[in-house]
Formats: C-alpha cells, sequence, structure tokens
C-alpha cells in the first residue's frame, strides 16, 4: 500500500514546477504542471503578506523566512494529496538590477565540424567571466543575435559552418548581495533554490504572446516597491530597467495626503482609485472611519485620484525616459502591456497612452494558461510574476523530485560555474546544516 502511494506521489512530483515570487507587498507560491496541450495548469498557490523586503530587496532575513513558510505551508495545503515541495524558482528584482550590451566571440578550430549547441555554451559561459564593478555579479546573459564569419542577423547559428562566431548579449547583472539574501532565505525556509530569474523576465512569459515580441513591445510590471520594464523588438530582449516606485509609494502618498492609516490608505486606493482625476465626478465622496470614536472621514475621490495620478505620471515618465533611452520607441507596434498588481488601477491604460502616446493593454496571465477552475482569480496581473516563474522553469527543468537528496543530487548535476550558480549551490550546503 505504502509504495502505490510513493509511486503516485513520485509521479505527480515528477511533472510540477514551483515558482516564488519574493515581492515587495507579497509572497506568492505558484505550483504547476504541462497538460497534454503544452498548457500551463496551476495546481496550487499559496500567499503570505511580506514583511521583510522593502524595494524588491530582502531587508530582513528571519520575517522574509516566516512569509515564505506561510505561503509555502498554504500552497501545500490546497495540494491533493501528500505533495511536498523542495525545489523552486525564485525571482529576483529591485533598483540594484542593471544591463549591459556586449559582444562576445569564439574562434572555432575546424570549418568542417558544424556549430552545436556546445559553441553557444561556451560563448555564453566567456560572458560570466566577464569584470563587473565591486560587489556586482552578472545573473543572466541572454543572446540577441548572432554573426557567422561576418554575416549577421542570424538567430539560430547550429547546424551551419564557420570559423568565427560571434554574438550579441544583453547582459543583466545584479548585487551580490541581495542574491545572497535571498537564497538565504530559502534556504532557511527548508527548500532548495534550483533558478534564480530576473522578475520582468518572467512576467514576460507570462504576459505577453511572441507576435507581440515579433512586432515590438513594452513590458511593465508595476509592482509594491519597484516598477519593472522589458522591451522586446523582433523576438529577442533588448532593453530592461527596474524602476525604484511601485504601489506602495503611492499608499503612502495617499496615506499623508488624506492624514490616514496605512492600511485605510491601500484599501482606498484598491477600491476606489483611479489614476486619472478628470473621470470622477465632484459629487463623488467616501468615509472612512475615524479612530477611537472619533468623527469619519470624507474624502472627496476627485482629490484620491489627484494624488494617485500625479504620482503614477512620474512612474510613467520614467517609464518613457526608459522606453527613449533604448532606442527602440520608433519599432515598438505592439505598444505597452502593463501587468502586476499597480495594473488594476482604474484608468491606468488611457494615462500611459496619454503621456507615452502609445497603444496600451492590461496584461493578465493566461497566455500559456490552460483552462483551470480550482483557483479563483489566478488570471490578475499581480499573479504574472509567480505564473511566470513556472512558466521559465520549464525551459530549465524537467523534473522536480520528492525527496530533498534528490532534488541536491539533480540540482549539483546542472549548475555550472558563475557566481548566482555557486551561490545557489551553497544552499546545498545551507540546507544540510539546518538537517
Amino acid at each position: 500500500m505504502n509504495n502505490n502511494i510513493s509511486t503516485e506521489k513520485k509521479e505527480l512530483t515528477s511533472k510540477i514546477v514551483v515558482g516564488l515570487d519574493i515581492g515587495t507587498t507579497k509572497i506568492a507560491c505558484f505550483v504547476g504542471r504541462k497538460t497534454q496541450h503544452n498548457k500551463i495548469e496551476i495546481l496550487s498557490m499559496g500567499k503570505a503578506e511580506s514583511v521583510g523586503v522593502s524595494r524588491g530587496v530582502v531587508s530582513n532575513i528571519e520575517k522574509t523566512v516566516d512569509s515564505i513558510k506561510k505561503a509555502i505551508e498554504e500552497t501545500q495545503n490546497r495540494i491533493e494529496g501528500t505533495l511536498e515541495i523542495h525545489q523552486i524558482n525564485v525571482g529576483i528584482a529591485g533598483q540594484h538590477i542593471g544591463s549591459l550590451q556586449h559582444r562576445g566571440m569564439l574562434m572555432r578550430s575546424s570549418i568542417d565540424e558544424e556549430i552545436s549547441q556546445a559553441d553557444i555554451d561556451n560563448l555564453v559561459e566567456d560572458m560570466y567571466k566577464l569584470v563587473m564593478q565591486p560587489g556586482e555579479e552578472i545573473i543572466h546573459v541572454l543572446p540577441q543575435e548572432y554573426i557567422v564569419d561576418n554575416e549577421q542577423g542570424i538567430k539560430d547559428p547550429i547546424g551551419m559552418a564557420g570559423i568565427r562566431l560571434e554574438a550579441n548579449f544583453h547582459i543583466i547583472t545584479g548585487n551580490m548581495g541581495a542574491a545572497k539574501n535571498i537564497t538565504k532565505c530559502v534556504s532557511k525556509a527548508g527548500l532548495i533554490l534550483d533558478e534564480m530569474i530576473l522578475e520582468p523576465l518572467a512576467s514576460s512569459e507570462a504576459v505577453l504572446s511572441e507576435e507581440e515580441k515579433e512586432a515590438g513591445v513594452v513590458l511593465v510590471d508595476i509592482g509594491g516597491g519597484t516598477t519593472d520594464i522589458a522591451i522586446f523588438q523582433d523576438g529577442i530582449i533588448r532593453h530592461t530597467a527596474v524602476i525604484p516606485f511601485g504601489g506602495n509609494v503611492i499608499t503612502e502618498d495617499i496615506k499623508q495626503g488624506c492624514t490616514i492609516m496605512k492600511r485605510q490608505a491601500e484599501l482606498l486606493k484598491m477600491k476606489f482609485g483611479s489614476a486619472l482625476q478628470s473621470e470622477c465626478l465632484d459629487n463623488e465622496v467616501v468615509c472612512v472611519p475615524g479612530l477611537r470614536g472619533r468623527e469619519p472621514k470624507e474624502i472627496a475621490l476627485k482629490n484620491l485620484a489627484g494624488i494617485i495620478q500625479a504620482r503614477m505620471e512620474e512612474i510613467i515618465e520614467h517609464v518613457h525616459y526608459e522606453i527613449k533611452n533604448s532606442g527602440y520607441e520608433k519599432k515598438l507596434i505592439g505598444g505597452i502591456v502593463v501587468t502586476g498588481g499597480g495594473a488594476q488601477l482604474k484608468h491606468i491604460t488611457q494615462l500611459f497612452e496619454f503621456i507615452t502616446g502609445m497603444d496600451t493593454r492590461i496584461g493578465y496571465p493566461n497566455e500559456h494558461l490552460a483552462p483551470s477552475t480550482k483557483i479563483e482569480n489566478i488570471t490578475s496581473p499581480m499573479y504574472s510574476t509567480g505564473i511566470g516563474l513556472v512558466i521559465k522553469g520549464y525551459e530549465k527543468i524537467n523534473d522536480n523530485f520528492t525527496t530533498k537528496e534528490d532534488s541536491i543530487k539533480n540540482h549539483s548535476t546542472k549548475r555550472k560555474g558563475g557566481f548566482f550558480d555557486k551561490i545557489i549551490a551553497k544552499s546545498k550546503e545551507w540546507f544540510e546544516e539546518e538537517d
């Protein structure tokens, strides 16, 4: 009987990937697997309030660990059966994220041998050896296009003949300490970190179609602490940026402008907030309960929208600057796609279009999701990053193991060199110390 249960558990676990979104306002965990139609089915999710993260960066280890444990526990409780979560993909964001462009070159020994995946891997590995500023290391090396013997614009050189293989790379960098703190939190929560993925890349997988990436599109992910930007053109990522403003700054503005509690300010923003003051009527008001028997406070929705619009305009101006700075402003046929918790504000697309002059839509993470009624509100923009982490996980991992030993064994055979790979491998030691 026990053997049968173990077999069933192993079969279920081998098909799943887990994504953990460590955000400024919430920590959310998603368990998903691929269906026979190559879609992602979300089997379970759990979330907890994030109390140890500030502007996308861990600021308190113990509080963050507690929040991770709560999110994981809720996720496991909602899964049918006895599945245990051990190996996860985690997002990384924050204002410390930077990017640069670089060209790499590899001289091959023989023109008779076809260019192989190993040649491309060697070219990518060389990029991880670039010297960065003190305290910075490389997170992702993203090939943009390849050049074979001066023949430019090649997307996939595998199988071609050539001596000189070159590539233009988009390289994303991050702070060592921020990455180490994420790794430590995950390990202290009793988990194995499989992949550390830049959050706007994860979000883009969840909400953008291949046609949009080909045509040229800007992804704007408005989170609680940061606003992440990713620009795609011709199917290739061209520019990434992180703006150190998000939904929490708007909430703080409302709190100070209306002289109310932060919790009340957040509720006002979510239920009655609008990004366009002109869309509110002069006579619309909402009552906020007073403290300890004090008189309720009346707040005009037009004034509330004015506070929100002022801060949103600042965020959008930063986004517009990054779009112009990328050099692709005139090539983005797909316009702007806004996602994240901040995308739930009313009239936000109209304000984006007014300031940038670009078509804008809200990005819902249903592009690759299988129809499912198991989890309510799963296609909310606030879950784009978490669902994207599950999708990105399938690019790197085929199986997710049930035991700690299997997770560690699988992990150690797949990783290569590089600072971030080393600190992820370090989680094995921390994990064993916890035991």
